[in-house]
């Protein structure tokens, strides 16, 4: 036992996350009404016990620090009601019972030697005792407590909240009706701050100047009402970037602020990416912005609407977030809050596909990270989720949606039926499978999970794949084919592997570039496409579709990345969606796909072995004069500079290979390799 170790404040593992979701996801409001999400929501265990065993050369003095009512007991003997206590010389074990209808029972233990840390072990006393090495004891289920940045006593888990800064708007203006209208210059995220107000005003809030001055059909407003003591009026949390106030007769008031809400990133831990094409560079930058501005307590989708979590959106958050700013608690908090507790009773989100994505998202974390100790924590939650998903498969072993599952795949313009044995979610399901087997071979246990998924692999090229038009089919719905060829399944099928080379390139021609198949129009599945499209090789043209889709957003004045964008809408049609006029989220995380495609395909950086122990710097111009940029690693950075005649590599940490042209130099940390073109 080391002395003078930290203390740290620890909990039952995912409690914090799912309490703090709980918030999270019911912030949301629609015209001031709360508008909570419509799955289940799960809640922590109220009733925690903690317990360790120790040995002690002499008398220690511990102090105790918790998160709800606590009892205390020395080798099973309860102490009196104190919070502190002298454990004498000797043998002991402790156990501290916690009980918090509140917040998750959290404790922070400071002695000598006896400190709290993700050594205890923790239980909510479901009566079978196994510990972390899955030995069972016969009480109930310890497991290692969970821990964070929580390391003074004075600062719990309940206490946890972003960074705040204050801003000022750029542009105040009076309207013909009276009111004032203050623009903040882009999209942004906070708390207004009405100072000195008395009487009341009302507030309605924009993303653009048509939302914020359409008082009947904002999606978001407030009333504040405030008498002559209030110097500061803080509201609730909103995104806008206008901010329109009317007030009534008699009322006044003075500055309008806002405190500005984010979560803190080391800048010098972050990626960057810059090249010959401003347009390019602009397009990294306001991608980067929407990241920020969507990665908060959790990845959320949108910042001004739903402002939930969701599993399809975050799995493409996690990515861009692993070439931006390498936020891997982000990762784990949002992954545990997403999956919430047993039993499982529906598919996460209710969606079938974003249950698919949740397990891939667990084999994407340990790629970027090598983080086995999170794998294994996960992996009850994991079995047991994948228990439900094969209980609903059909006498074939495929997934169909049941009737009260949502299947999305995505927002489409074009006639798609989403019932019956979808060939898409079929490739997801695959990977799902495919995950379940590594995941369990790295944890040493023996599964069938890698021989189902191989079944699973022989079925969708049996049923699905069309050797005539050289494409996987739709689905199966009443017994029947539906030959209908889309996107989705085709370009998964490269993705994930199904596709072998010959038939990736058969793709290629009879889908992925064949004009008379349905285009896709939303950031979320234009991500994957343009990956797919990467991975074959296709850099020069995956340039222009950035410049054209994602210019096209700047163009029309966007600040942040939105939810959809269709060229061919005009003004105020931008902002529509879902039947509303401004129910678009101009921010939106999936929105920023430039930033991962641009790290992975362009800088060409990627990790070989996990936690980046090996790497591939494999850069690629396409029609570019020159680029440069980092890609931030668990320990480190790899900084990429490459024009028509050489490339230069830098990393701080690991060891890899650059390629380039037919060229294969090892890398090592802090020696910069430059290679001739």
């Amino acid at each position: 036992m080391q002395e003078n170790n930290k203390p740290t404040w620890i909990w039952y593992p995912g409690d914090f996350e799912v309490w703090l979701g709980n918030i999270f996801n019911n912030r949301r409001t629609e015209r001031g009404a709360m508008f909570p999400p419509f799955w289940k929501q799960d809640s922590h265990y109220v009733t925690v016990e903690f317990s360790k065993a120790f040995t002690l050369a002499e008398t220690e003095t511990i102090t105790i620090y918790s998160e709800g009512q606590f009892n205390f007991a020395i080798d099973g003997k309860l102490q009196f009601p104190a919070h502190t206590y002298d454990i004498p010389a000797g043998e002991h074990k402790l156990n501290i019972k916690v009980w918090n209808q509140a917040t998750p029972p959290a404790i922070f233990i400071q002695g000598k030697t006896i400190v709290t840390d993700s050594s205890w072990l923790a239980t909510y006393e479901d009566k079978l005792w196994i510990d972390e090495n899955g030995v069972a004891h016969g009480s109930g289920i310890y497991v290692p407590a969970a821990s964070w940045c929580f390391d003074k006593p004075d600062t719990p888990p309940s206490s946890y909240c972003l960074e705040r800064e204050e801003h000022r708007p750029v542009n105040c203006c009076s309207t013909a009706s009276g009111g004032k209208l203050y623009d903040f210059g882009k999209e942004t995220f906070g708390y207004l701050k009405v100072k000195d107000l008395q009487g009341t005003i009302r507030v309605y809030y924009g993303e653009s100047r048509e939302e914020a001055l359409d008082k009947e059909h904002c999606e978001t407003l407030d009333v504040l009402t405030s008498d002559v003591t209030h110097q500061t009026s803080h509201l609730a949390s909103k995104a806008f970037r206008y901010v329109y106030i009317e007030k009534e007769e008699g009322t006044s008031y003075g500055d309008v602020l806002m405190d500005y809400e984010y979560a803190q990133h080391d800048l010098n831990h972050s990626g960057s990416f810059r090249c010959s094409d401003e347009v390019l560079n602009k397009i990294w930058e306001v991608g980067a912005y929407t990241m920020d501005l969507t990665t908060r307590e959790f990845f959320m989708d949108g910042i001004k609407r739903d402002r939930w979590t969701w599993s399809g959106d975050a799995i493409q958050s996690y990515l861009m977030n692993y070439y931006l700013r390498f936020d891997s608690e982000c990762v784990k908090r949002t992954i545990r809050q997403l999956r919430g507790k047993n039993p499982v009773t529906a598919h996460i989100n209710t969606i079938m596909d974003y249950t698919f994505y949740w397990f891939k998202s667990i084999l994407d974390y340990y790629l970027y990270t090598a983080d086995v100790a999170f794998v294994r924590e996960m992996w009850p939650r994991m079995v047991t989720m994948m228990d439900y998903v094969l209980c609903r498969t059909n006498d074939q072993g495929m997934a169909e949606g049941q009737p009260d599952d949502w299947i999305f795949v995505d927002w489409v313009d074009f006639p798609m039926h989403k019932r019956g044995t979808l060939c898409f979610e079929q490739i997801l399901l695959m990977k799902a499978l495919e995950t379940m087997a590594v995941c369990a071979k790295l944890l040493d246990i023996k599964t069938d999970y890698r021989i189902k998924c191989e079944e699973l692999r022989n079925k969708i090229k049996q049923t699905f794949w069309s050797y005539e038009q050289k494409a996987y089919l739709h689905a199966i719905e009443d017994g029947k084919m539906n030959p209908h060829i889309t996107k989705f399944p085709n370009m998964f099928a490269i993705l994930y592997g199904l596709a072998y080379q010959e038939e990736r390139e058969e793709i290629m021609k009879s889908v992925m570039l064949n004009p008379a198949i349905d285009p896709i129009t939303t950031p979320y599945m234009r991500f994957y496409e343009l990956e797919a499209l990467c991975m074959m090789g296709y850099h020069t043209k995956v340039l222009q579709e950035i410049r054209d889709y994602w210019g096209g957003m700047l163009r029309e004045g966007a600040t942040s990345f939105w939810e959809k964008y269709v060229p061919t809408e005009n003004g105020v049609q931008h902002l529509a969606m879902y039947g509303r006029p401004y129910g678009k989220s101009l921010c939106h995380a999936w929105g920023a796909s430039p930033v991962y495609l641009l790290g992975k395909y362009y800088l060409g950086v990627q990790p070989t072995k996990p936690g980046y122990q090996e790497f591939e710097v494999r850069p690629v111009l396409g029609d570019l004069e020159w680029m440069e940029g980092s890609v931030p690693t668990p320990y480190g950075m790899i900084h990429v500079e490459m024009n028509r005649e050489q490339v230069k590599v830098l990393a701080t940490e690991g060891q890899g290979w650059l390629i380039v042209n037919n060229h294969k130099v090892k890398i090592e940390a802090n020696q910069e390799i430059t290679v001739k073109l």
